[in-house]
């Protein structure tokens, strides 16, 4: 995968020209996104870059050169902003951050409710129920997966695999 900042259609007609004599590749332009998590509104994405770039390469190449495009740093952005890039090529969405908060709230939840029994404070042994790490673990993988749930959903690739749908 590559990731370069794009500023222009040239720009995604050069790295088309450049990559694809190597073979089938994503690429991740830049179109004002980026990492990690935001107050709504902080980011301006363009996704309309992506539009033009890849009818740049189309009209010079033909459409079976239409590329394959990586939503890089993609937590927090508005579903209608998602599903516009859809339409432009996004075939993959990185939500690290998303997932990372999803996956440590609950234990941060857990931990903060059962304070007293996950330390041993006063000398009391506390709670083995409430610092087995078995229990709050499982709270936080539960959380990962609603994530990619809602991630799946709001790609459209729910109930589908490169293969067809299931």
């Amino acid at each position: 995968m590559m990731v370069a900042t794009i500023c222009s259609s040239e720009d995604m007609l050069a790295v088309y020209e450049a990559l694809s004599p190597l073979g089938r590749f994503m690429f991740a332009a830049t179109f004002g996104n980026v990492h990690g998590s935001y107050k709504p509104g902080a980011v301006k994405l363009k996704p309309t870059i992506l539009r033009d770039g890849q009818k740049a390469v189309t009209d010079k190449h033909g459409k079976a050169a239409l590329m394959d495009l990586v939503f890089h740093g993609g937590s927090g952005t508005p579903l209608e902003e998602i599903r516009e890039t859809l339409g432009y090529g996004v075939i993959k969405m990185n939500i690290d951050t998303d997932t990372q908060y999803a996956f440590t709230r609950p234990i941060v939840d857990h931990i903060m409710k059962n304070y007293d029994g996950v330390l041993n404070i006063d000398g009391e042994v506390g709670d083995k129920k409430a610092y087995d790490p078995r229990g709050y673990l499982k709270k936080g993988e539960q959380g990962l997966c609603t994530r990619l749930k809602q991630a799946c959903d709001d790609l459209l690739s729910t109930g589908r695999t490169l293969f067809g749908t299931v």
